[in-house]
């Protein structure tokens, strides 16, 4: 099927699973980049918008998401049906906080995205992908041994927070030429 690729199934296997494959250095390379992007995107937004209530708070815990990814990365997933590993125990703890943490720092974020005028109108976007986010990791959480297509669920949770960082990082380039 046009879903499957050398054994992958890209509807339900985890996006992790492809660590598995023999081009599972691609994903291992990509993990890392996204969370060094991540942690210069933070230190870029600490500076970009005026913080309000609860503002550090999420900036801490974009930080930690950052990281996460790094251990993500680092630590790769054990095979289906093998017995849990130290690494594979590392990447499902990291791969868990991450999922639930990034909503929470938008959350914890939107109060100074609506207060800061530069940012308000990413207010009502920061909002939709704090409660598509929770949403989808509930799912997730719920689902991911009942169902045949968690890859496809994990894939758009994964997109709903890099397309929030991508957006978020063109205003912040956008305010920085402006």
């Amino acid at each position: 099927a046009a879903a499957r690729a050398n054994g992958y199934n890209y509807i339900s296997d985890s996006i992790s699973s492809l660590a598995l494959t023999r081009i599972g250095f691609i994903l291992t390379i990509g993990f890392m980049a996204i969370g060094l992007l991540v942690e210069i995107f933070v230190a870029g937004l600490l500076y970009s918008i005026k913080p309000s209530r609860y503002f550090h708070l999420g900036i801490g815990l974009l930080v930690f998401f950052g990281f996460a990814m790094l251990l993500i990365g680092a630590f790769r997933t054990d095979p289906i049906d093998a017995p849990d590993t130290v690494e594979g125990i590392i990447h499902g703890v990291m791969a868990m906080l991450a999922f639930w943490l990034f909503p929470l720092a938008v959350l914890a974020l939107s109060k100074s995205i609506r207060a800061d005028g530069r940012w308000s109108r990413f207010y009502r976007y920061s909002m939709v992908t704090f409660v598509l986010g929770v949403i989808l990791a509930v799912m997730a959480a719920i689902l991911k041994d009942h169902i045949g297509w968690f890859g496809l669920l994990e894939r758009l949770l994964v997109a709903n927070m890099i397309i929030w960082v991508a957006i978020m990082a063109g205003r912040m380039l956008y305010l920085s030429v402006n």
